[in-house]
C-alpha cells in the first residue's frame, strides 16, 4: 500500500472517530438540555438529582465522597459544596470513613431518597418520552450496547460508573 494510500485511509478513520464523538457529543448535549427544562423537581436541580442518583444505586446508598466525585458529572469542588447543600437539608449525611479517617462517607438519608423517588418516577417518563420518540426499542438496546461499549473501551476495562464494588 502506498503511503499516500495509508494516510487516506488513517484520515478517512480519523474523520470517521471525530464525526462520531461530534454526533454523540451534540446529541448527549441536545437531550440533556430537553430534560432539564422538563425535570420535575422544585425541590432538587437537575446537578442534585444526578448526586442523589449515584448514591441510590450503590450498596446501602453510601459511598466515599471520593468516589461520588468520579460517577457524577461534576468538578470535585461542585461536588464537594452540592453533599455540603444537600446534608444542610437533611438529604444527605456525612460521616468519616471508618477505614480511613482522612475520608468522608456520604449517605442518603431516607428523606433523600424520598424525594430522589418522587423526582425519578417523572424524570424516568420523561426520558422514555423523549427516547422513545426519536428510537424504537432495537435502536434503544443498539444505543445502551454500544455507549456500555464505548464507556468500558475507553475506561480500559473498568466499569466503575454503576456501583461501587467496595461498598
Amino acid at each position: 500500500m502506498a503511503e499516500s494510500e495509508r494516510v487516506a485511509e488513517a484520515t478517512v478513520e480519523r474523520v470517521s472517530a471525530v464525526s462520531s464523538w461530534e454526533a454523540l457529543f451534540r446529541a448527549q448535549v441536545t437531550v440533556m438540555r430537553k430534560l432539564a427544562e422538563d425535570f420535575p423537581s422544585h425541590v432538587i436541580s437537575l446537578t442534585e438529582y444526578d448526586v442523589l442518583y449515584t448514591l441510590s444505586i450503590q450498596p446501602n446508598r453510601r459511598m466515599r465522597i471520593r468516589d461520588l466525585n468520579t460517577r457524577t458529572l461534576l468538578t470535585q469542588p461542585s461536588v464537594s459544596r452540592l453533599v455540603d447543600r444537600l446534608t444542610v437539608k437533611g438529604l444527605l449525611a456525612k460521616s468519616v470513613d471508618p477505614n480511613d479517617g482522612r475520608g468522608t462517607i456520604v449517605e442518603l438519608t431516607a428523606q433523600g431518597f424520598e424525594i430522589y423517588r418522587d423526582a425519578a418516577r417523572i424524570h424516568g417518563r420523561t426520558i422514555t418520552a423523549q427516547m422513545s420518540a426519536a428510537l424504537d426499542p432495537d435502536e434503544l438496546a443498539q444505543l445502551q450496547a454500544l455507549c456500555d461499549k464505548l464507556r468500558i473501551g475507553v475506561s480500559g476495562g473498568t466499569d466503575d460508573c454503576v456501583v461501587d464494588p467496595e461498598s
